[in-house]
């Protein structure tokens, strides 16, 4: 292209649209599961670029004890129950978030369990929990936030924690239920992003490997699962919650503002390497 052209057709760079590219004030943000291990960094890595934060789950005291703790270190937090059992519950605590702080722009969904059994032993009862929890949650847990984005016509974001185990299956553990739920999280995040583009509401995903969490203690503390661990993730160590809370903040945030659809497979190299 002529330097001429060049000059007609391209527009002036303006260092102050990189200022406040993390900054979430003014922006509430709800965290379902926002009291395990992940879910609490999350909030606070939220917390502290800003952001209001209401976390919920099943222990209501939990919620609170945590929502309290925030408070004190001079943040504004809420912490509620949901049941991701239930879809109407799922409802009322989005609405209960909203009816709050009088807004909700952020849904980070950190809501998630694992029944392990071998294929052959895999029960109905079993299965239908974890797509329940996994999957179903995070449909309507979307559906709710989103009518509320919609409705206060300032955008907003949705990121929703999956694992590794969306894309890769693992040898000699029963993790039917688990994976099939967590790969099919994949495409609703590209669904609900084609959907919710044109309102300005960007839906992406984080896909950790193993996180340094209570849930992943049968794994750590045994010498033999911990070493295998390990073997398989280049950078030669697993996720500590703060590697997760980063990426979070990021999504959520005005740098991530054309991105949408995506999903960050936060495994130290495994999928690079498999």
């Amino acid at each position: 292209m002529p330097e001429q052209d060049l000059k007609t057709t391209s527009t002036a760079f303006d260092p102050q649209s990189l200022a406040g590219l993390f900054d979430l004030r003014d922006r509430v943000a709800y965290v379902p599961g926002g009291y395990g291990g992940i879910g609490e960094a999350i909030a606070w890595g939220l917390a502290q670029a800003g952001a209001k934060v209401a976390v919920s789950g099943r222990d209501e005291a939990r919620a609170m004890e945590l929502a309290a703790t925030l408070r004190a270190a001079g943040h504004d937090a809420l912490g509620l129950a949901m049941d991701a059992h239930s879809v109407p519950d799922i409802q009322r605590s989005v609405d209960a978030v909203q009816r709050h702080f009088g807004a909700l722009d952020l849904l980070l969904n950190c809501v998630g369990i694992q029944r392990e059994q071998a294929l052959l032993d895999v029960s109905e009862e079993a299965f239908d929990e974890v797509v329940q929890v996994n999957l179903k949650s995070a449909m309507f847990l979307a559906q709710a936030a989103a009518g509320h984005q919609i409705a206060g016509g300032r955008g907003g974001r949705q990121v929703h924690l999956l694992s590794v185990r969306a894309q890769l299956g693992l040898r000699g553990r029963g993790y039917s239920a688990y994976a099939s739920s967590k790969g099919a999280l994949v495409m609703l995040i590209r669904q609900h992003a084609s959907e919710l583009a044109p309102h300005g509401i960007t839906v992406n995903g984080i896909a950790p490997t193993v996180v340094r969490t209570e849930m992943a203690r049968h794994w750590l503390d045994n010498p033999v699962t911990h070493q295998q661990v390990l073997d398989r993730i280049p950078l030669g160590r697993v996720a500590e919650p703060s590697d997760v809370a980063g990426p979070a903040v990021f999504f959520c945030s005005p740098a991530a503002a054309f991105v949408t659809g995506q999903v960050l497979y936060l495994d130290g190299g495994i999928t690079a390497s498999q």
